[in-house]
């Protein structure tokens, strides 16, 4: 009696203070659970490196290396076009009308394009403003995340052990499928929509190129984003420039980008790149993705866009492992 009351005093006591440090660190929480959701995706490849022959401090150390170069590599393109290529940017949105008239049999409705895309520019110049103000605590921030993601690859199975001895051994299969699931989801927000997303570039690129949009660099670039957006993606950019296309009167121009950016940006990346990752993931369908996605983005801002599909694949999981215990005439979830 008095263990069992031991253990709930201790309980307890590590629920206080996980509340009390959530409190105190929450300005770094978010980089805390990106760090730790990256170090998740990126243990295969340092025990990789640990198999050919290096040691475990060196190969969290490369790993940790290829992890920053990588998402420099992503992050880099991205502020670069927004910097240098500003002006044909503005410059292709300031040939859109100022406004259009929509015409349904007697009925008009003008709608305000010009008011929208001034508040855009404006958004944009004050996101900008405050981004270079925040760029000290931002640089903390990567130091930080550099660390984390060093120390939880160099001792990957630490937190397994701690979580394994605290919770009784009938629910371990538990811990299991919950572990098996987050790596899927993970990989899948992270590898797989990246890897569709750089497809989607340079495939955007191409088009818009040949097909002789002088900003075809930077709307490239867009749609690539874009294709961390689920459901929508980059068919957005294709059916905006198709358009503002048609709102200028080139009508053959609008529907060529429009067949070819719908097919070559939109469907084809997605179906030649997801469907050779796909077996690494948990393959959970795209309406729950999507509403994790939006959900935690709009409640947690950018942090979301990882905890949100991660608690709906959690979800989903828990949801598989009650029907599985209620018998096998229940049909688990995807």
């Amino acid at each position: 009696m008095v263990t069992q009351q031991r253990r709930y005093v201790l309980a307890g006591l590590l629920v206080g203070l996980g509340l009390v440090t959530t409190v105190l660190l929450s300005s770094v929480l978010a980089t805390v659970f990106f760090a730790i959701t990256v170090a998740y995706v990126l243990f295969p490849l340092s025990e990789w490196f640990v198999g050919h022959g290096l040691s475990d401090r060196l190969a969290a150390a490369v790993t940790t290396v290829v992890a920053f170069v990588g998402g420099s590599l992503v992050l880099l393109p991205p502020a670069a076009v927004l910097y240098f290529r500003r002006r044909d940017l503005i410059g292709f949105l300031r040939q859109i009308p100022d406004s259009v008239t929509l015409v349904f049999g007697e009925m008009r409705y003008t709608i305000d394009i010009g008011a929208a895309l001034m508040d855009a520019v404006g958004f944009l110049g004050s996101f900008a403003v405050s981004l270079a103000s925040a760029a000290p605590i931002l640089a903390l921030k990567v130091v930080l995340f550099t660390i984390l993601v060093y120390a939880m690859l160099w001792q990957p199975n630490a937190p397994g052990h701690v979580v394994y001895r605290t919770i009784p051994s009938p629910y371990h299969d538990v811990v299991t499928r919950f572990h098996e699931r987050l790596r899927g989801t993970l990989y899948a927000l992270y590898v797989l929509q990246a890897a569709t997303a750089f497809g989607t570039f340079v495939m955007a690129w191409i088009v818009f190129a040949i097909l002789g949009y002088q900003s075809a660099f930077s709307l490239a670039v867009v749609a690539g984003i874009l294709q961390f957006v689920p459901v929508v993606g980059p068919s957005v950019v294709v059916v905006a420039i198709a358009a503002a296309d048609a709102v200028m009167g080139d009508l053959v121009g609008a529907l060529l980008v429009g067949v070819l950016g719908l097919v070559l940006v939109g469907f084809l990346p997605d179906a030649v790149i997801r469907p050779r990752l796909a077996r690494y993931t948990t393959g959970m369908p795209a309406s729950l993705y999507f509403v994790g996605f939006t959900g935690g983005v709009l409640s947690l801002g950018l942090v979301g866009f990882i905890a949100g599909p991660v608690v709906v694949a959690l979800l989903v999981e828990a949801a598989n492992l009650l029907a599985e215990e209620r018998g096998p005439e229940q049909q688990p979830l995807t």
